[in-house]
């Protein structure tokens, strides 16, 4: 996620692959903290939807590992599908990425969002979501624990499906 000269980039390129797999260009300066931005977005959002869908289904009396494996054969499919139910489900709320970092890069979202004119409702959700975590002094685990802010609004706790 690189904005900026196009020509300066590729001066640096080298120095920018050894620390990463993937540049990608995005576009003039600026543009690069917008993609991850974007891709903050994104994040909260998968996280804060997987900590629903496990609530839902433990309150509906459902297996979630059925319900996750039907619809990562569909359009939900993605990484934190792939990921982090196990995780959760076993327990391990260890971060990959911290709660107290996702609720400082939303809050700079929103205020590029306020900055901009740019209308952010759900992103404004997730925030207050992930501010609950910090503030239950919760901000060190992953980012997926936010399932645990549901678990309390829900009075339940998700368990472990059978197999």
């Amino acid at each position: 996620m690189v904005g900026g000269d196009k020509a300066s980039l590729e001066k640096v390129m080298p120095v920018l692959l050894a620390m990463g797999k993937k540049v990608t260009y995005i576009g003039d300066a600026g543009a690069g903290q917008v993609c991850k931005a974007a891709n903050q977005i994104m994040v909260a959002a998968q996280m804060v939807a997987l900590g629903e869908i496990l609530v839902f289904n433990e309150k509906c009396g459902v297996d979630s590992t059925n319900v996750i494996e039907a619809i990562k054969g569909g359009a939900a499919q993605c990484w934190t599908l792939d990921i982090k139910p196990d995780r959760l489900f076993a327990g391990n709320r260890e971060p990959g990425f911290k709660a107290a970092l996702q609720t400082k890069d939303l809050n700079i979202v929103l205020d590029s969002g306020k900055e901009f004119g740019a209308p952010l409702p759900a992103t404004a959700v997730n925030t207050q979501l992930f501010q609950s975590m910090v503030q239950c002094g919760e901000g060190d685990l992953d980012n997926s624990a936010v399932v645990g802010v549901l678990e309390r609004l829900a009075n339940i706790k998700i368990k472990e499906p059978k197999k």
